[in-house]
């Protein structure tokens, strides 16, 4: 049984549900319930931050889309575009137990060499790490935030 944790972000007013003492999150992006995991949780609530506090449209956020790294299917847990459908800001979701580590950022990195987003965001709802890529130089700054949406 998923009991939710409090996170360093925002509350939004959800609909969970339980069935056969399972807990669902409606996802309002997907428009379907999903089994409320930890990870789930934090992504739920980064997404609503993303569009509540950030003013990114929800139209153009992508959740848990497919890649292929080093021939492996992987997911990226949120990738968010511009109106000329380029990747602006990947965003790697973890549960609260899970440490933002070296090893997290470099996973994220990894997906970001096929992605080849302008941001890289870490986050497992506790604490959030801000990377804006540089990616002629194939380099990186870490920032206290990430800016609004219209000034990506």
């Amino acid at each position: 049984m998923f009991t939710p944790t409090p996170l360093n972000l925002p509350p939004y007013p959800f609909k969970l549900t339980q069935k056969d003492n399972v807990y669902y999150i409606f996802d309002e992006l997907r428009k379907k319930h999903l089994v409320l995991t930890p990870e789930e949780w934090v992504r739920q609530h980064f997404i609503q931050n993303l569009i509540a506090s950030k003013k990114f449209p929800k139209t153009l956020i992508q959740i848990e889309g497919g890649l292929v790294l080093n021939q492996l299917q992987k997911r990226s847990d949120i990738l968010v575009y511009n109106t000329a459908g380029e990747k602006l800001v990947l965003v790697e979701c973890k549960a609260p137990k899970v440490k933002i580590t070296q090893a997290v950022f470099e996973q994220a990195a990894r997906y970001n060499s096929i992605h080849q987003a302008k941001w890289i965001v870490l986050t497992n709802g506790l604490q959030h790490v801000y990377a804006k890529m540089d990616l002629d130089r194939g380099s990186f700054a870490f920032t206290p935030e990430i800016p609004e949406y219209p000034a990506l």
